[in-house]
């Protein structure tokens, strides 16, 4: 993200990532006003030719939207803005949706100013900015996942690669490994972007021999290849729990919420120093003893607790961390109420 310009209680920005929607789609709320170029049909162009009514034109305008929801796919390149016309040259009081792309600008305005929550969110993308995503293929010599690593967020790029199976193809030759691994290679290649770097991991040899055959395609992907203690889509989070792809993941937010995240539930197993729940989470805050809260970004919006709780814990020294729960240990968050608090010590 980009900022152009502060306008009054806001600010105008340039959309440049995929992953700056996520953003958007978390800080645009019903308090916000919301203005873009769009499009509008302008009724006083039509005509009537041979007795049927000739297409209004559609004029391109600066639209400003009081918004009222959003709607935003992870992993799309599209958000749309839902609210009512506040200002434009036509048609003020009437619906209208936003689509926001990168490279569009926009400007965001809050009544009163923008939270310290919306605030932080949005400094992370603009400090984010040009950061691309990174692939991780985890590799075993019948089987190969294929993952796409953004900001906020972890998918499975098509489907799973493999050998496994019944009747002869469960003899599995050195040669048939290598056809299978060669195949998957020059596929992997072809679906991943040459700008982004592609992390090769995985519990045996088989990644060794598939960055060999990968480069042998003309790739000229960033390679880092690492060992992992298992293989599957557990790999995947291991690489990014353990640290070994830090000169890719080291500053991914998402990377920071997923170690995090393991470190409360190793804390949860252990009696260690931790809080989830409400009731707990609010006995931790009243002794300040909340060092990170981990919260997911849409919990934090969905009542005044939990935006009094970040300021709590802003107030006291701690960090708040806003998480996806479009990853695996997102998920994880959102089986522990969404909010997890790593405490100075243990409560009595």
């Amino acid at each position: 993200m980009q900022k152009i310009k502060s306008i009054e209680n806001g600010v105008r920005l340039r959309v440049q990532h995929e992953d700056d929607l996520w953003t958007l789609a978390q800080i645009v709320t019903s308090k916000c006003r919301v203005g873009m170029m769009g499009y509008r049909r302008d009724q006083s162009t039509g005509t009537q030719e041979s007795g049927r009514a000739k297409s209004a034109d559609r004029k391109p305008m600066w639209i400003v939207l009081d918004a009222e929801s959003n709607e935003f796919q992870p992993f799309t390149d599209n958000l749309r803005i839902h609210g009512i016309i506040w200002e434009a040259p036509i048609d003020k009081g009437s619906h209208h949706t936003h689509s926001v792309r990168p490279r569009d600008e926009i400007e965001i305005s809050w009544e009163g100013g923008i939270a310290d929550s919306d605030q932080q969110l949005l400094d992370e993308s603009i400090n984010d900015s040009g950061k691309g995503r990174v692939a991780i293929a985890v590799v075993e010599s019948d089987e190969i996942l294929l993952f796409e690593i953004a900001q906020h967020g972890m998918r499975q790029v098509g489907d799973t690669f493999t050998l496994r199976g019944g009747g002869k193809r469960e003899a599995k030759s050195s040669e048939v490994r290598k056809a299978f691994l060669n195949q998957v290679a020059g596929q992997v290649s072809k679906a991943v972007s040459h700008e982004m770097p592609i992390i090769i991991c995985g519990p045996g040899m088989a990644r060794e021999q598939f960055e060999s055959l990968l480069k042998k395609t003309g790739s000229e992907h960033k390679v880092l290849n690492i060992a992992t203690s298992i293989g599957g889509r557990a790999a995947a989070n291991e690489v990014m729990r353990e640290g070994g792809a830090d000169m890719l993941l080291g500053e991914f937010a998402m990377a920071n919420q997923v170690r995090l995240i393991e470190e409360a539930l190793v804390r949860i197993s252990t009696n260690g120093a931790i809080a989830y729940g409400k009731r707990n989470l609010e006995e931790a805050l009243q002794q300040g003893a909340i060092e990170s809260l981990v919260i997911e970004a849409g919990l934090l919006r969905s009542d005044a607790f939990w935006s009094e709780a970040a300021a709590l814990v802003r107030a006291a020294g701690g960090e708040v961390i806003q998480a996806s729960a479009d990853h695996d240990a997102g998920e994880q968050l959102m089986g522990l109420g969404g909010a997890i608090g790593l405490l100075r010590w243990n409560l009595e």
